[in-house]
């Protein structure tokens, strides 16, 4: 026994796994919520097993843990797990940029841990999705190196939370405290979210749910060239005399024709764009089996339609879970959980440009006409755009349960492969057609084992000890080719040589005039953990935890491979110690846990020191350098210097709570302060540009977050027929920069200014005051006008407020304002039921966020941004629709080349406040109906409306179509209004 203690004690694993009608889980008792009873701890094991139910509920003890009941997340038409989420949990924050369906979307938890610079940072800050034990793995971030543009990610860009049908999860948590996320370690530093499936049972069940639906299309006002000459023609009346600002100025030539019906006649774009789309979803369930032996299947299918560009995600499912029992002290469980994701992805201008790296001649945009438009859709379709994900998670687990020792093992796989596959025509790119071939993989492989132990003392003392230790290996890789001047449009593909061994090796074969580029990249982390745990509790009154932990990282320098963290947890019942016989509190509960937890490196290049890079490229290609046409060893001059000596990032999180349930439980309030300081954090800082660098990596950056999570839940009225139960939840967050690397005080990336003190998410704009109406009003210096960047002010140009007195406007004028991130979040839900009927509603708000309205500074800056070769200059079929309230904004002159509207000023600073009605539910149980009632264990019918209504002051189309960064650049697609009607069968 000995000697299989040390065995299993040496591979011993913090993951979870989740409670079975069949499987004793070795976390189990660890994982209930401080509600649960005896009854269903008991009912929750095996009948054969001969094992007394474990009284002890540390975990609930000890942490913030909210349930949801995913059978009600279920009804709203989701097809992304952070749909699922959103409004519903204390302390989680999701972005959903954009309404296409499968696109990416964003959750953060008690806010931002790094300054989000890019969308490298915003993968670094990502919480962990934990599916049956499994770690997902997500796309890394390190083909935005092959890239122009940091919009979309190369190849599919599919949202692979979008794997999860939440017909087949059992309960949902999110864990946000050290005390829930240190058993899982540095990859759950941002937080983690448990999602566990329904297990299989020995009792014989079908379950069907399915729900069919609509996607309102939006209502939008259309414009053509008529009303874009009306708001140019203010400027040119105000600021020239001939019509014309200068004599070299060349008026836009699909505006200066005001009979030309391709651009001002009819604007009747909006029914090839947008249009009504059909949603739906259908899950079939079948479990059964004996006390030895049972499985559960599951088999499922979702569609979900955009209302815009013809857009939508199609998701087929299938999930299967197994428990066998060969001897009364040892289970064997398996799942399998696969999915297939067909999305077909926008047509919009930006992103194909970005994808292609190629601008053609953009004087004059797509038109508001229907049939010229329709021209532009027709040879968009003479190629196509393939996007298909593959996705399958799994585990196998073994667990011995002996007396009070128990000993697991799990193999954990998280496996998905991307495929890309783009045409386009040639009619598309003025003469050029393009072809492109991606395929991507992302891996994660997990061995953890663990053994634990029971100990009881004297009836009072209670002791759990566990020892364990995990492997996890990701593999992260990518192959993109691409390649332009097709021979013709009926050749859709790219053919390269692919055999090594010939002199000819990646040349196209077929086409000696198609210039072709291919990238290959592959990245590997791998992660060794070991831990060991201590739980304690006393006669129900006082708990205590401790966990240390040691992981080691491939991603860490070898100088500092290792890091050690400690995490306390201690609970004190004030009902069981003080107030047992007071029957207006059922419940009373102070927590508290501190603890460090580790943060790997995302990218290998940290782990080598000064570094040179294998680029395989071609000469002339745009990202991509190569000497001669040969692939060549040089610096890492984009990704930046690496020097040695860099430790382990880590976070310091502090955590003080209370649980308090009154009135025979009619009233729960779950109340939480927290602050978590990250330390050691990477930043790109400007040096070494001697060497040829831009940047130089280091270490040093904190941040702190402090906030308030509070769940309050109250039984407002709950008579015979008649019961209502209202919820409400709340984050308010805090964020600021502590240090910077270096000592440094303060640091200029892009347009953000990172200054310590002051919070990482605001904005470093110029204050506007107003219009210099005449060149009398502008200040003078030593008889000289005021200047911006020594460009001299004049009649026309904004009132730019001198913050220094310095009397010039320049950066050191720039101001640090609002926040990306709202400063409060939250969800309120009131669920009425009257007999077999049931309603329900969900109101969502975000407080305290401001948005830069980038796409009305695009349409008043038209000089700068018309017919230029570049990304901004980008007018989509949307150009041709009315947004926002242009009377806000001054007349500047737009000729001036101190460019008035320009972004980085506080005119387009707009408050992103609102209030949304996510949903509103009726339902009705027809179980009752039915004479044969023990054939049937529930039919529920339902009726669901969402996103009905916005209450907000932002004059943009929706205040939650806005990017990581906070600004609105126009581009996203509408969160659709959908109804839904559903039923719910079990047999």
């Amino acid at each position: 026994m000995r000697y299989l203690w040390v065995c299993f004690a040496l591979f011993a694993a913090p993951g979870p796994s989740r409670a079975a009608d069949l499987k004793i889980s070795e976390n189990h008792v660890f994982m209930l919520r401080q509600d649960t009873t005896k009854k269903q701890q008991k009912d929750s094991l095996p009948a054969d097993t001969g094992q007394k139910p474990k009284k002890v509920t540390l975990y609930g003890k000890l942490t913030a843990a909210f349930r949801k009941d995913p059978d009600e997340l279920s009804k709203f038409p989701a097809i992304s797990l952070q749909q699922t989420l959103k409004g519903n949990y204390a302390g989680l924050y999701v972005q959903e940029p954009s309404g296409e369906p499968g696109s990416i979307q964003n959750m953060f938890l008690r806010g931002t841990p790094l300054p989000l610079l890019n969308k490298r940072n915003v993968y670094e800050a990502q919480p962990l999705v934990i599916l049956d034990g499994i770690p997902m793995v997500g796309e890394h971030p390190f083909a935005f190196d092959v890239q122009q543009y940091d919009f979309n990610r190369i190849g599919t860009a599919t949202n692979l939370l979008t794997n999860i049908d939440i017909n087949n999860i059992e309960s949902i948590e999110v864990l946000k405290d050290a005390a829930a996320t240190a058993i899982y370690g540095p990859r759950a530093v941002n937080g983690a979210i448990l999602l566990t499936t329904k297990a299989p049972g020995p009792r014989r069940a079908i379950t069907f749910n399915t729900f069919f639906g609509m996607a309102q299309r939006p209502g939008v006002t259309t414009i053509n060239g008529k009303y874009e000459n009306e708001f140019r023609q203010r400027f040119y009346d105000i600021y020239t005399t001939n019509g014309r600002y200068s004599d070299d100025e060349v008026y836009p030539v699909y505006l200066s024709d005001s009979l030309n019906t391709v651009y001002s006649g009819k604007s009747d774009w909006t029914d090839l764009y947008y249009r009504n789309a059909l949603v739906y979803g259908l899950n079939l369930g079948l479990m059964g089996g004996t006390d030895r032996a049972n499985f559960r299947l599951s088999l499922g299918n979702t569609k979900s339609s955009g209302v815009a560009d013809d857009t939508g995600l199609d998701r087929y499912s299938v999930m299967f879970g197994i428990n066998m029992r060969p001897v009364k002290w040892l289970l064997f469980s398996a799942m399998v959980n696969a999915n297939r994701l067909n999305r077909d992805r926008n047509r919009s201008l930006r992103d194909r440009f970005a994808q292609i790296n190629y601008f053609p001649d953009m004087t004059a945009p797509l038109s508001p006409n229907k049939d010229f438009y329709g021209s532009y859709i027709d040879a968009y379709k003479k190629g196509f755009d393939d996007n298909k994900t593959n996705t399958v998670q799994g585990y196998a687990r073994l667990v011995a349960s002996l007396g009070r020792l128990s000993l697991s093992s799990t193999f954990n796989l998280d496996y998905n492969e991307s495929y890309r596959d783009i045409f386009y025509a040639r009619t598309l790119l003025q003469g050029n057609s393009y072809a492109s071939n991606y395929y991507g993989l992302n891996q994660r492989l997990m061995l953890d084992n663990k053994a634990s132990y029971d100990l009881d003392l004297a009836g009072s003392h209670h002791f759990n000890f566990s020892a364990g230790q995990s492997v996890m290996w990701d593999l992260f890789k990518y192959s993109n080719a691409y390649a332009y001047k097709g021979v013709n449009d009926y050749i859709k593909i790219n053919l390269l040589e692919t055999d090594v061994n010939d002199p000819n090796y990646l040349n196209p074969l077929a086409f000696p005039k198609q210039l072709t580029y291919r990238f290959l990249d592959k990245t590997q982390d791998n992660l060794v953990s070991f831990y060991g745990k201590a739980d304690y509790t006393f006669k129900e009154k006082y708990f205590a935890s401790v966990l240390v932990r040691a992981d080691g990282s491939s991603n860490a320098q070898p100088t500092h491979r290792w890091f050690y963290a400690p995490t306390l947890s201690v609970g004190w019942s004030i009902k069981n110690e003080f107030l047992k016989d007071n029957t207006l509190i059922n419940d009373a509960i102070f927590r508290v846990s501190a603890g460090r937890i580790g943060r790997t490196n995302s990218y290998d290049n940290y782990s080598q020191g000064p570094q040179y890079t294998a680029f395989v490229g071609y000469t002339g290609n745009l990202t991509v350098p190569g000497y001669n046409a040969f692939g060549a060893l040089t610096r890492s001059y984009s990704f930046g210097w690496v020097g040695y000596d860099i430790p382990w990032a880590y976070s310091d999180q502090l955590n003080v709570g209370a649980d308090l349930t009154l009135l025979d439980n009619r009233l729960s309030l779950a109340a939480d302060f927290y602050t978590k300081i990250e330390k050691n954090l990477l930043l790109g800082v400007p040096a070494y540009a001697e060497y040829g660098y831009t940047q130089a990596i280091k270490s040093g950056m904190s941040v702190k977050n402090t906030g308030i999570d509070l769940t309050l839940s109250a039984k407002v009225l709950s008579a015979a027929k008649f019961t209502w139960n209202s919820s409400l939840n709340l984050n308010h967050n805090k964020n600021v920069l502590r240090a910077l690397p270096g000592g440094l005080d303060q640091l200029v990336i892009g347009n953000r200014l990172l200054r310590v003190g002051a919070a990482t998410d605001q904005y470093w704009l110029l204050q506007n005051d107003g219009i210099f109406t005449a060149d009398a009003e502008v200040p003078l210096v030593n008889g000289q006008p005021q200047k911006y960047n020594g460009i001299a002010l004049k009649a026309g140009d904004p009132r730019w407020r001198d913050q220094n007195g310095d009397n010039q406007i320049n950066d050191d004028d720039k101001v640090l304002l609002g926040n990306a991130m709202p400063t409060l979040v939250g969800g309120f839900e009131n669920s009425f039921r009257y007999g077999n009927w049931s309603l329900s509603a969900l109101l969502y708000f975000n407080l305290g966020r401001k948005i830069i309205n980038e796409e009305s500074a695009a349409r008043f800056d038209f000089i700068n941004r018309e017919g230029n070769s570049d990304v901004a200059s980008v007018k989509e079929i949307t150009f041709w629709e009315k947004r926002g309230d242009y009377s806000r904004y001054p007349l500047y002159n737009p000729w001036s080349t101190v460019i008035p509207y320009r972004i980085d000023q506080d005119l387009f600073l707009e408050n992103g406040d609102f209030l949304k009605l996510r949903s509103l539910t009726l339902g009705y149980e027809l179980k009752s109906l039915f004479s044969r009632k023990d054939l049937m264990k529930r039919l529920f019918v339902y009726g669901s409306a969402n996103n009905l209504f916005t209450i907000t002051g932002y004059s943009g189309q929706d205040p939650e179509l806005v990017g990581y960064n906070g600004y609105d650049t126009g581009y996203g697609m509408p969160i659709p209004r959908t109804y839904t009607l559903g039923v719910k069968l079990e047999l």
